[in-house]
């Protein structure tokens, strides 16, 4: 500290004294290093939360740049052509009631009239796993010089969430067209197609419109496998997507639609009793689908199918849901053909196996004029699933018999 000095006397003979004694010195040498010791703290507390801030803008960049990567694989790998689109099939999405005249057989519970399911419907497309890896490390580098303007900016989180949900948005609904795609297919694409929604499951199973297809698509492979367990497993599963879809989505028609599908499927390999039990399910969930999309042709199908085949039960299975219901399932020839020709008025031609079974009420009924119309009807339209090939053969054996 330095001194100043005061002159003690006047003259040539003047001596200095101290401003401040020694004591008050060292008090005050002993301030400034306790001011210096903490100035030092506080500089290394800066440092290090400088360098804290650094790190977090890092991980942040990091993280955003993580999801971009990814998202843009996802958006990649989607990007296929769209071509065809067709009308979907009649038997595409249904479960109900299969009955054949003839002698009942009790057979593993099963008889005459026994109910079953079937599903000609595809959907789903699933990419070439060969899909070139070049760009796969594009990132969206605007977004991220966005987040990283400095290294101690925070991220702007609305920005980064709208850029991705975006992102998300459009490889979803290039996704989506590509499953339809593919369900309308032959075995092979639906198979592609369901391995194309198993993929992308993670990104998007919270998502109502992939979850459906999701379903649709174990109804898919349930339909095209033979052995009778993968069938199982095939109905079983797709039918827990869609008891958890249901849960969150309950006014989707899609999800009703495709839920009572499974039902039936799985059905097949249960008891009279379960399958039973199981029209009644089916029946109120396609119900419900025509109450929330009353336009949908392939509701109106579905319900027509049901009631045609409920209108044939067997002798075993109304005995059998007599004893278990005080209600037993009931419909007649009239209700199917009521809402097969609902189908034609939605959608004209919209199946060769909707056809068919119209000529078939209308033989049933005793109108063979009519009958013989929509026969002739039916024979104009193209074969385009399995249950349409099975129509086919149909329509072949009531030819055979007329001209007989």
């Amino acid at each position: 500290v330095p001194r100043v000095l005061v002159p003690v006397e006047a003259g040539d003979g003047a001596v200095s004294a101290p401003l401040l004694t020694q004591d008050e010195q060292v008090d005050v040498l002993e301030r400034l290093d306790f001011v210096l010791r903490n100035i030092s703290e506080l500089r290394k507390e800066v440092e290090e939360l400088r360098n804290s801030l650094q790190h977090l803008a890092a991980e942040i960049v990091g993280e955003v740049r993580s999801h971009l990567e990814e998202t843009q694989k996802v958006t990649r790998r989607r990007r296929f052509p769209f071509p065809r689109e067709r009308s979907d099939s009649t038997g595409s999405s249904s479960i109900y009631f299969t009955a054949s005249s003839g002698t009942a057989n009790t057979d593993d519970g099963e008889s005459e009239g026994g109910y079953t399911t079937a599903n000609a419907e595809s959907d789903y497309d699933r990419e070439s796993e060969r899909e070139s890896e070049e760009g796969e490390d594009e990132v969206s580098c605007e977004t991220v010089r966005t987040v990283r303007r400095d290294s101690l900016d925070l991220v702007n989180e609305d920005e980064t969430h709208l850029i991705f949900d975006s992102s998300l948005e459009e490889g979803l609904g290039q996704l989506l067209q590509q499953a339809d795609r593919l369900h309308n297919g032959d075995e092979q694409e639906r198979r592609e197609g369901f391995q194309l929604l198993l993929n992308n499951k993670l990104a998007y199973a919270d998502q109502r419109d992939f979850l459906w297809r999701l379903a649709r698509a174990h109804s898919d492979m349930c339909e095209i496998t033979e052995d009778t367990d993968e069938k199982r497993s095939y109905a079983s599963d797709g039918k827990e997507e869609m008891e958890i879809a249901l849960q969150k989505w309950d006014q989707s028609a899609e999800c009703h639609q495709w839920y009572a599908v499974l039902c039936g499927q799985l059905s097949e390999h249960e008891s009279i009793q379960k399958r039973i039990q199981t029209g009644y399910v089916f029946k109120e969930h396609i119900d419900k689908a025509i109450e929330l999309k009353p336009e949908d042709p392939k509701s109106y199908y579905l319900l027509g199918r049901w009631c045609y085949q409920v209108s044939h039960l067997g002798w075993l299975e109304k005995k059998t849901a007599s004893a278990l219901f005080e209600a037993p399932p009931t419909a007649t020839v009239q209700d199917a053909l009521q809402n097969f020709l609902r189908v034609e008025e939605l959608s004209p031609g919209f199946s060769k196996a909707g056809r068919v079974y119209i000529a078939k009420c209308y033989r049933d009924m005793g109108n063979n004029s009519a009958a013989g119309l929509w026969m002739n009807l039916a024979s104009e339209l193209p074969v385009n699933t399995k249950e349409d090939a099975e129509s086919e053969r149909e329509l072949e054996e009531m030819r055979s018999v007329w001209q007989e």
